[in-house]
């Protein structure tokens, strides 16, 4: 097994075709087959099925597939930790946000980090919270962003935000910030909401329970791009953080408010590994990301946050 025949199948998995895996490798199609072959032969399984319209990872593949992309991952970490140049800070560093928040941080983290340490990749991975610790528990991502419900014994966390949900709505529903909903008010009404076990869902059905109130779903999706085009398209109104839609809610595209009776809030964590050593440049990196957090909140860029950090 080696690093060519790693990245020939981690690339036929994610493009479901040696043809068009070989374009992106810069390679002949015998050339990608040849290093598929030859690994199937190391591991001692197949690892695809050849199905009319492209490659399907068998059993062992699915298997195969989180290990290779953390050994190549690894890799890439010590190449670029180990390339820096004298005693300057850095290396590659992965971290992960929260849908709903990496618009408003990406853009002024990867500023930051390109100003105070150039040493320093970033790749940013996006995900729901429980991804986000899957990711974060093998090592697939140095530091996230959670939602502070999360629990494992590999991960130490620290609260940063704490923010309300607010119901979100067409501009046809008339919501104002100025005008609290009690939850109960909403049981006369289509909504929207994330699949369980999303961490929102989660809030949302604990205070349904408390207040006795039964809500009417008229979709699930686990895609706030989906949740968002759904209430556009008047399918129903949603409960979320107001920084999930900030610029809907400048533009008037949407409507929102604070809920009422009970109020829902959630906090936001910061969340890194336990089982494993944290390296200078990821420090460095996750204090740019805290800084860049508490900024947005003391300049009003995140609405309804407020800083619990020291």
């Amino acid at each position: 097994m080696d690093l060519k025949q790693l990245r020939a199948f981690l690339t036929v998995a994610e493009t479901g075709n040696v043809t068009r895996a070989a374009e992106v490798l810069h390679l002949v199609q015998p050339a990608v087959s040849r290093q598929i072959r030859l690994l199937e032969e190391d591991i001692g399984a197949p690892l695809f099925e050849r199905e009319r319209h492209g490659m399907v990872l068998t059993d062992a593949g699915l298997a195969l597939v989180g290990y290779a992309r953390r050994a190549l991952l690894e890799l890439d970490r010590a190449r670029a930790e180990i390339g820096t140049v004298d005693n300057s800070i850095g290396g590659l560093v992965t971290l992960g946000l929260l849908p709903s928040t990496i618009d408003i941080l990406s853009s002024p983290l990867v500023t930051a980090l390109a100003s105070e340490y150039p040493g320093v990749r970033v790749r940013i991975a996006m995900g729901y919270a429980g991804t986000l610790l899957r990711w974060l528990e093998s090592g697939e991502v140095d530091a996230a962003l959670l939602y502070g419900a999360e629990r494992s014994p590999n991960i130490q966390t620290t609260p940063l935000i704490e923010e309300a949900l607010w119901v979100i709505g067409p501009k046809s529903s008339k919501l104002r910030p100025d005008r609290p909903v009690a939850l109960a008010e909403l049981a006369g009404h289509k909504l929207v909401l994330p699949s369980a076990p999303h961490g929102i869902r989660t809030l949302v059905e604990h205070a349904c329970a408390v207040a006795q109130v039964t809500l009417d779903l008229s979709a699930e999706t686990n895609a706030l791009s989906v949740q968002r085009s759904l209430v556009l398209g008047g399918h129903g109104m949603t409960i979320l953080p107001p920084i999930a839609v900030a610029e809907d809610l400048r533009t008037q595209k949407l409507r929102g408010a604070p809920l009422a009776d009970p109020g829902i809030r959630r906090t936001i964590v910061l969340a890194l590994p336990v089982n494993r050593p944290i390296a200078r440049h990821v420090r460095c990196a996750v204090d740019v990301l805290t800084r860049e957090a508490r900024r947005a909140i003391d300049a009003g860029a995140w609405p309804e946050g407020r800083w619990l950090g020291a």
